[in-house]
């Protein structure tokens, strides 16, 4: 088993050791092994988490939705379990944009009316000078 220290696994991942050590206070990851002097020291799995982690937030996961998520991708070797959560989450995301958009083109709608009714009144108070 290859073991890294975290200035490694920082540079294979692109991350920065502060955001390798807050993933750690989530949950998300956790050091293989301690040793010595407190040093962690990390394994392939960890780095392959981190590279999950990645690819969840890419497509609009939030940490805690990662959180709920990012084991069944490590218990389930075809990743289905994992993708089904994904899929479920990713459908509550749609149905709560789809309300948004709803809701701002109601407000669009508003404040479009509201522009043409000051404009009415502005220039019914041209005519009545």
């Amino acid at each position: 088993m290859n073991r890294m220290r975290i200035g490694e696994l920082a540079e294979r991942t692109g991350l920065s050791q502060r955001t390798i050590h807050f993933y750690e206070e989530r949950g998300l990851i956790a050091p293989s092994e301690r040793e010595g002097r407190g040093y962690r020291y990390y394994d392939e799995t960890t780095l392959k988490r981190l590279e999950k982690i990645a690819a969840l937030k890419d497509i609009g996961l939030s940490l805690e939705e990662i959180a709920d998520v990012i084991d069944l991708y490590f218990v389930d070797e075809t990743g289905i379990l994992g993708k089904r959560r994904v899929l479920e989450i990713l459908h509550g995301h749609l149905s709560e944009t789809e309300n948004r958009l709803s809701a701002l083109q109601g407000f669009r709608k508003d404040v479009k009316a509201n522009i043409k009714r000051l404009e009415d009144l502005i220039e019914e108070a041209k005519k009545s000078r």
